[in-house]
């Protein structure tokens, strides 16, 4: 069986077929977003208060996550040499440029009960044997 496709998109770059998948990529891959927020939203924090503010989040993921937004320039990470070692994150002057973004999904989110309501009619009503 081969694969058609449709004329003219044969040579079509992901990036170019959806400009704003790398952005998503980046934004909002799984933890990235709830420690953006929470920086811009509270400020310079310590690895303990922002674990604490995500909730859930494992230290060992946070970590990964933080190195991982720290090389995107996403934020920035300040050691203090003293006794015990203290080290902060603070959003980045780039991460800081997504605020309007994560405005954007809070004026959003009220919509979040009509997707429920939209979820809860398509399963009352979904057939069982449905094909895609």
């Amino acid at each position: 069986m081969t694969e058609t496709t449709a004329p003219g998109c044969t040579d079509i770059e992901p990036a170019q077929a959806c400009p704003i998948a790398p952005v998503v990529d980046l934004v909002f891959s799984r933890w990235t977003t709830p420690i953006l927020w929470t920086l811009n939203e509270y400020g310079r924090q310590r690895f303990v208060e922002l674990q604490r503010r995500i909730g859930v989040i494992t230290p060992k993921v946070l970590t990964q996550r933080l190195r991982q937004l720290e090389r995107d320039g996403l934020i920035t990470r300040e050691y203090f040499a003293e006794v015990p070692p203290r080290v902060e994150y603070d959003i980045s002057p780039l991460g800081r440029s997504l605020a309007p973004l994560f405005h954007s999904l809070a004026e959003w989110s009220p919509n979040l009960a009509e997707v429920d309501a939209a979820r809860a009619h398509f399963d009352a009503n979904e057939p069982a044997n449905r094909r895609p």
